[in-house]
């Protein structure tokens, strides 16, 4: 521990911390224009300079280590001129006409910071010229003439999603942030994170669809859960008059460290699907408006026949969107309920049912939590497209790329990843076991093996070249990179999942053991699985491949997910559907009962993510008065029908054995 005092206040912290994180810690406020907490300190605005006892300039607070006995001084008259100076200079530079700026007032850090100096105006010649606006990209406008060149867009595109499509062009007075080689925003290689609006202090870089709908000081905060995907990636969502203004990444959530993708950010507020507004009974070959009461009467009435009517009585599937309060009570409803032999969810088990058979049959989680890949020195990805899919996962792995990482792709299909890797393996096509089994003898050939293994290992890589279309001699050489790793990591994805096969994932988990990805009391294997509740879908044994065999009525719980074509034709001639869904689409278009319901801003409940967090998403926006939660409808189904129901869905949860130790 470091002992220094700032401004005759005693202050005790762990070694490495900067002066400004010290002063932070005690409450005393160093303003800021170029540093986050977020990111790497820069030292470039000069802003948080300070006194130091015995130094013969003023230190930049930022980049400079605490000392024992460190004297520091926040709030001199030099100080304070020196803070002026800088802010004078900032001013002089760009356009920063704050009464024309759409983030002035409240959100613009460089404004509050003049006016905490009891700035009115500045005093230099402005010197600046107009820059052209880039609006280019869908969902980010780059507006350099009110940029102060501070490099937190550059940083965080490169230290928090490793994309490094910012960069600086010229020098001095002319500097300039550009993309890639200098080519417009929306035609570089911007992957529409938005990390660079988040971190962006000034109104340089803005959410076009944001932009001018409330400031920071003017709107309601929510802090939630992402459904994008089973990341479950925490996030700020900002509302003003019951509208969605906004979406930012949280800082403080464990999952994703504030990092989000352009799927959980800009997704939700470019939502243009029509919502459905009250329930609809077809009458006359005609979908017709009707009240909730004759909505559920005609529903219950159609369907109570086919309670305890296996083989051809309802089928039903559930979103794995849905919180899991919803799919609990879904569950209820139609399984315990109607009895019915065809009860299971969207994804319908492709992500999560083999990991959750192999981790029932060895009687305990097999896999590890995302945060492994924070501290990997070698990450396997296989099956999985982590630039198109599950893109913080990426984003994390692209990161720590620079560091030295190295990251092996396996992928029979070209993979968006293939560039970033240091070595890609492209087995033919089916061949996952062979390869698997032949990695796993190369690692044990070159004796590297972290476990004992019964494996052949010359018999095995003797065939390699024929069984898999890879030779000995490359298996050989990625053994030697991933298995010579200290924490080696393994992601794997749909490419291995939807295979079905046991003992392909048996195979895996056996090389995981031998590189050192999995010990004792550790794994560092991590599976994508799919929407935000996969786990929890699974958890609740729905999972079946969806069949309809001569069912004379399907239940659609869709929620607010956007069904496939596919799945629009396998319902086109069932007898009698119904639909409980948020907007309207070619399903509820052809449904003899729709219900409209919650979309996920909408409603509150948990999610279950990759990691086995059980996390809680909160309720930002007030829904139109006939729009019900998905929960609210499957309750008011088993009231009319008489069916026991009951609220115990985090016990149900926990009871199956599940791929990755479930903590709440």
């Amino acid at each position: 521990m470091v002992k220094l005092t700032i401004d005759n206040k005693e202050i005790e912290v762990p070694q490495g911390t900067t002066v400004l994180e010290a002063a932070k810690a005690a409450d005393i406020h160093i303003p800021t224009l170029c540093y986050h907490p977020e990111l790497t300190p820069y030292g470039g605005c000069r802003l948080c300079l300070v006194e130091v006892e015995g130094a013969r300039t003023l230190q930049p607070s930022c980049t400079l280590p605490a000392s024992n006995g460190m004297v520091v001084r926040t709030s001199t008259s030099q100080i304070h001129e020196a803070r002026k100076f800088v802010l004078n200079m900032i001013f002089s530079e760009r356009n920063h006409l704050c009464p024309y700026c759409q983030v002035s007032g409240g959100d613009c850090e460089l404004q509050n910071a003049a006016y905490a100096e009891g700035m009115t105006h500045w005093s230099f010649q402005p010197t600046w010229k107009p820059y052209p606006m880039d609006a280019s990209h869908p969902y980010i406008i780059m507006e350099h003439n009110r940029c102060i060149l501070c490099h937190r867009c550059v940083r965080a595109c490169g230290e928090q999603v490793g994309n490094f499509t910012l960069g600086v062009q010229e020098r001095g007075s002319k500097s300039r942030i550009i993309a890639d080689l200098d080519v417009p925003l929306g035609e570089s290689t911007c992957i529409s994170c938005g990390a660079c609006i988040q971190v962006c202090p000034t109104g340089a870089l803005i959410d076009r669809w944001s932009a001018y709908r409330g400031k920071e000081t003017d709107v309601q905060h929510n802090e939630s859960v992402c459904v994008g995907c089973s990341i479950g990636c925490g996030i700020d969502v900002e509302t003003r008059n019951n509208s969605l203004v906004r979406v930012e990444g949280n800082w403080e959530a464990e999952v994703n460290d504030g990092v989000l993708c352009e799927i959980g950010r800009f997704h939700p507020v470019d939502e243009k699907r029509e919502r459905i507004t009250s329930p609809m009974v077809r009458k006359d070959g005609k979908l017709v408006s009707a009240s909730w009461d004759e909505a559920l009467e005609a529903l219950t009435a159609k369907m109570k026949p086919f309670v305890g009517k296996e083989g051809d009585g309802v089928a039903a599937i559930v979103s794995n969107r849905l919180p899991a309060e919803a799919l609990y009570s879904f569950k209820q409803v139609f399984k315990n309920g109607f009895k019915s032999d065809m009860v299971t969810s969207m994804e319908e088990g492709i992500y999560t049912e083999l990991p959750s058979r192999l981790a029932a049959e060895l009687g305990k989680p097999f896999e590890g939590k995302i945060d492994c890949l924070k501290n990997s020195d070698s990450v396997l990805v296989i099956g999985a497209d982590l630039v198109k899919d599950h893109q913080v996962i990426g984003f994390f792995i692209k990161r720590v790329l620079p560091e030295g990482v190295s990251l092996v792709v396996v992928d029979p299909n070209e993979n968006p990843l293939d560039k970033f890797a240091s070595s890609v393996l492209k087995a033919s096509k089916g061949a996952d076991l062979d390869w698997l089994k032949c990695l796993s003898a190369a690692v044990v050939k070159a004796g590297l093996a972290k476990a004992n293994s019964d494996l052949d290992a010359d018999a095995i890589l003797k065939t390699a070249e024929e069984t898999t279309g890879v030779s000995e001699n490359e298996y050989l050489e990625l053994a030697q990179l991933i298995a010579s790793a200290e924490r080696p990591a393994i992601v794997y994805g749909k490419g291995i999942t939807e295979k079905n096969s046991t003992q392909t994932l048996k195979a895996l988990v056996e090389l995981g053991e031998l590189i050192g990805a999995i010990g004792e009391d550790f794994s560092n294997i991590v599976s994508t699985k799919g929407d935000a509740n996969s786990m929890a879908a699974a958890q609740y044994q729905l999972e079946s491949p969806f069949q309809l065999n001569g069912h004379q009525a399907v239940y659609v719980a869709l929620g607010d997910e956007e069904p496939s074509k596919r799945f629009e034709q396998k319902l086109e001639k069932v007898p009698f559907l119904a639909v409980q869904a948020s907007f309207v689409s070619p399903l509820t278009a052809q449904a003899d009962i729709v219900l409209p319901v919650t979309m996920w801003t909408e409603q509150e409940g948990h999610y279950l993510n990759l990691d086995g967090r059980i996390q809680k998403a909160v309720k930002a926006l007030e829904p139109e008065k006939d729009t019900w939660t998905n929960t609210s409808v499957f309750e008011a189904i088993a009231g009319r029908l008489g069916f026991e129901t009951d609220d115990n869905w985090k016990d149900e949860l926990t009871k199956r054995v599940a791929p990755v130790a479930i903590e709440d």
